[in-house]
């Protein structure tokens, strides 16, 4: 009589081989990515240490307001104003790509212009001049009217001014980003219709809040 045979199913060497292979290779990717976390984080730390940006800060320095009338419920306003720009670095210039400038008057957009656009070299101050002249649509009504109604009492009114902008950096002679800031104006200009202010109101500079995010 034939021995018996005893039947051994084959272990699956192969399945546990392939999770540790797939494990080794998540490791090494995980690995690589640290490492290029650690190098990006460090030369960004080391380009900041060399060029240690600043803000550039905007201010409204002058605004002339002739003409602002609401005649059922279209304003009549021209107006002109002038806002320096101070880029404060020392090793980094600013390339306005867009600049799009815009009035508003009680959260209503009166009028927006697309200005030409510039470079602003190291430690510089350029100056942006805007003219608003025409007129709108602008329904004013509760704390708006009565705000809108005591300004033309007093004869100065409260402005604002925003700029959507797109700038790119100079690092030396490498150029980057795009970056779109947003800067917000608040001022107060007193009307005047031959070229002198109401008596008592003279224009005070004013600085812009920025938001490069």
């Amino acid at each position: 009589m034939a021995g018996k045979h005893t039947y051994h199913r084959p272990e699956h060497h192969h399945d546990h081989c392939r999770c540790s292979c797939g494990g080794g290779r998540f490791i090494t990717f995980l690995k690589i990515l640290i490492a290029i976390i650690i190098v990006v984080g460090l030369a960004v730390l080391i380009l900041w240490l060399i060029f240690r940006p600043n803000k550039v800060k905007f201010n409204v320095t002058d605004a002339k307001l002739t003409q602002f009338n609401l005649i059922d419920n279209q304003l009549h306003y021209n107006f002109a104003l002038n806002i320096t720009v101070r880029n404060p670095n020392k090793r980094i210039g600013v390339y306005y790509d867009t600049i799009e400038s815009s009035a508003i008057y009680k959260d209503q957009r009166l009028q927006t212009q697309w200005l030409p656009p510039f470079y602003q070299g190291y430690k510089t101050t350029a100056v942006i001049s805007c003219v608003f002249s025409g007129q709108q649509l602008l329904l004013l009504a509760g704390q708006g009217l009565t705000e809108f109604n005591a300004e033309r009492v007093v004869g100065v009114y409260e402005m604002n001014m925003e700029l959507n902008l797109r700038i790119r950096l100079k690092f030396g002679a490498v150029r980057v980003g795009k970056f779109k800031p947003k800067v917000n104006c608040e001022f107060k200009v007193p009307l005047s219709s031959d070229g002198s202010s109401v008596v008592g109101s003279v224009f005070e500079s004013t600085g812009c809040d920025i938001d490069y995010w």
